[in-house]
């Protein structure tokens, strides 16, 4: 297969005061917010309602009801799975051409049509300012359309270097054989739409089940899916309990992959269940998952300190640290402190928090209540701790939203709750360390946390970035050197990490797209023997 198509990332809109993206934009969101909207599940294509329901609502106004949702139960599941099947035997032979076109409209609905009234579903239903969006639900997901078609091609090029005389030998890249569950998070709306298309550009089938607290922007893409030409159940969409709707499809024999991103916990559970099923299954589950992460920031007393501050504050608290990319944890020498806080707190005060609606609003309000009462316990840890010491934000209000100021804790103690833990939320915590200690502190870097997601490094001396990008080898799977650990673009950073952060299969790459796809070999001889005899056997 041969394409002259190259992908080029999506340029990102500034939503600039007086600009008409910003004015199309603010006009979209006003008349989504004044809808209520009733979202069904779709089973093969069609629409399906339930009689349990649950609310989308506005997390920096949670009194603000957006739409229902219908939820799955397990009459739906297996429903949905049915359907799965059925589309398969005619999706998994379609040719990828036809696959990619698929998708690569689905990209150009996406940068016209489609880009305000999905960027405006993320930032009423996730609590997303215009900017993090826009880098988000439009451009990262047109990325992922693009530079998956153009991986899927270069994939299925790559075909056996040898054929000799009176040989062809050809490489078959086959769909997995049967179904992916694909269990999506609510931080990004591109990623919950690329975990059942990254498999369904394969030739795969799949079932959706999508996080409770971002369901709105999932039901326009896939209204979007559906006007790009995706045929009807090669994607089912399952909103509803994860436990209801996990247990019925993880013991299904049809299960051939599952495409995660979530909890730590979550993903241990679902990849122990499939090892006490495994004998039950037609072949053997591909089970890929991103999940936690505490990531980190070590400094170098070379750094430049206003480049040290941007990263820190963009790092931490943009879209409120809920990515599992935020950084969570800093490592400051003493030498550099005093006047590095004079101007993080500076900055810092300059930072509002609100609604979404309000552009000025560099952060808004975390998702939903448990994850507001979690990142709270945390920080009320901290102000009764005698071992840390709060220097910035610490205050928030559940009353109209879910608002958390950006905090910042200092500790003395390297192995303290919050510099261990994952929190999920805009608290940064900092541990001073001595300019000499700078092996050491690499090393208390490296052992501190499970997990090993992402990371960077900042300062001037080369050496120095040497020896930490050397001993943090296993720390982080995007390392950043003079940057922020956030912010992997498709096509030019692969996302993921290992350890306790996931198997590592790098979204937004060919790396990604190989777990879902089975290669048969074939050899065609046009000249078979017809004698069983070889040479070696003659009579000396």
């Amino acid at each position: 297969m041969n394409s002259n198509y190259k992908a080029t990332n999506e340029p990102v809109r500034s939503y600039e005061s007086g600009s008409n993206d910003r004015k199309n934009l603010q006009e979209k969101y006003d008349q989504m917010a004044s809808q209520l909207i009733e979202i069904p599940l779709i089973i093969g294509g069609k629409q399906m309602l339930t009689n349990e329901q649950a609310q989308c609502v506005m997390p920096h106004d949670h009194q603000h009801v957006l739409g229902n949702f219908h939820m799955a139960g397990e009459k739906e599941v297996q429903e949905a799975i049915k359907n799965s099947m059925i589309a398969w035997k005619t999706w998994s032979k379609t040719p990828l051409q036809n696959r990619t076109n698929i998708f690569r409209k689905a990209a150009e609905l996406l940068q016209g049509p489609w880009r305000d009234t999905i960027n405006a579903a993320t930032m009423m239903n996730q609590s997303k300012n215009s900017y993090q969006a826009e880098i988000d639900a439009a451009c990262e997901l047109i990325d992922f359309f693009n530079f998956n078609c153009q991986y899927a091609e270069e994939i299925y090029n790559n075909q056996p270097l040898i054929s000799p005389e009176g040989v062809k030998n050809f490489l078959e890249y086959r769909p997995l054989e049967g179904f992916v569950f694909a269990i999506t998070p609510f931080n990004f709306t591109s990623i919950a739409a690329n975990l059942p298309c990254a498999p369904a550009l394969m030739g795969n089938v799949a079932i959706w089940k999508p996080a409770s607290s971002a369901i709105l922007p999932c039901h326009y893409i896939m209204k979007m899916l559906k006007e790009a030409g995706l045929p009807d159940g090669v994607i089912n969409f399952l909103p509803g309990s994860g436990s209801k709707i996990g247990d019925t499809v993880l013991n299904n024999p049809n299960l051939s992959g599952v495409h995660f991103t979530g909890s730590t916990q979550t993903f241990q559970h679902i990849w122990k269940t499939i090892g006490k099923n495994i004998g039950q299954y037609k072949t053997y589950p591909r089970i890929v998952g991103e999940t936690g992460g505490k990531d980190f920031c070590i400094a170098h007393e070379s750094v430049d300190i206003d480049e040290l501050a941007t990263a820190m504050i963009r790092g931490a608290f943009e879209f409120q640290g809920q990515k599992c990319s935020a950084l969570s944890r800093a490592y400051i020498p003493t030498s550099i402190w005093e006047e590095l806080k004079i101007i993080y707190l500076s900055e810092l005060k300059s930072v509002k928090v609100g609604s979404p609606r309000d552009f000025t609003n560099f952060m808004n309000a975390v998702i939903d209540k448990n994850a507001f009462d979690s990142i709270t316990k945390y920080i009320d840890y901290a102000k009764s701790s005698e071992n840390a010491e709060i220097i910035s934000g610490g205050s928030f209000d559940d009353s109209t939203g879910y608002f958390i100021d950006p905090t910042t804790i200092i500790t003395t103690d390297p192995h303290f709750r919050t510099m261990e833990e994952e929190i999920f939320g805009p608290v940064l915590t900092i541990y001073l360390y001595e300019p000499s200690d700078w092996e050491k502190t690499i090393e208390l870097v490296d052992q501190t946390s499970p997990y090993a997601l992402t990371g960077c490094v900042m300062g001037g001396d080369k050496s120095a970035i040497k020896q930490a990008k050397e001993g943090l080898t296993h720390s982080a799977g995007n390392f950043y050197i003079n940057d922020k650990p956030t912010g992997a673009v498709v096509g030019q950073q692969p996302f993921g990490g290992s350890r306790a952060s996931g198997t590592n299969d790098k979204a937004g790459s060919e790396l990604n797209l190989q777990r879902w796809i089975s290669i048969r070999t074939i050899k065609e001889t046009f000249d078979t023997p017809k004698d069983y005899r070889y040479p070696f056997l003659e009579e000396d």
